[in-house]
């Protein structure tokens, strides 16, 4: 059974705590992989998860019901995501620069059985950040255009741009190899 958004919304308003039992519920596993594409370390996207999911609870009365409640977490998430990849950034030497592709390799929730995921999850992690968001929240969490572009405070155009110059980059990428 799926559970809408307006069901989740209306179980927070009027029960806070089994509302955001049932956000979790809904919410934790899509926003979990949304995070952990982006910042590649299991440790890291649990921690940003736990993060986001702090935020919506503590800014929940924040949001605007006329807006996308799925951009609206997922705009969070990526926000808890950026920070993290950011912090780590700044503590990444020059010398360190292939790290992320290694993190990658050494993950243990990775089959590499299967080459071509493996491959494409390299060529997503070769993407400039905002065509990496536009290309994981179309493909992957099954987003509409204007939800990411609400989610990434970007224009609806602007995502459709990044979404294709991604698409087109993993494509030449994956033929490469």
């Amino acid at each position: 059974m799926t559970v809408s958004d307006e069901t989740i919304i209306g179980a927070i308003e009027k029960n806070p705590e089994q509302g955001f039992r049932l956000f979790m519920r809904v919410y934790k596993e899509p926003v979990y992989w949304h995070i952990r594409r982006l910042v590649v370390s299991h440790a890291d996207a649990q921690d940003a998860s736990q993060n986001a999911f702090v935020r919506v609870f503590r800014s929940f009365q924040q949001f605007n019901r006329g807006n996308s409640f799925k951009a609206w977490v997922y705009k969070i998430a990526t926000n808890e995501a950026l920070r993290i990849l950011n912090c780590s950034r700044d503590m990444m030497s020059l010398e360190q620069e292939g790290a992320t592709v290694m993190q990658l390799r050494s993950d243990e929730y990775i089959d590499y059985s299967r080459v071509e995921a493996v491959l494409l999850q390299q060529a997503i992690l070769s993407l400039p950040p905002k065509q990496q968001l536009a290309f994981n929240m179309r493909y992957y969490d099954d987003m509409s255009y204007e939800q990411i572009a609400e989610a990434t405070d970007s224009t609806v155009a602007g995502v459709k741009m990044n979404y294709h110059l991604a698409k087109d980059k993993i494509v030449k990428y994956m033929k490469s190899k």
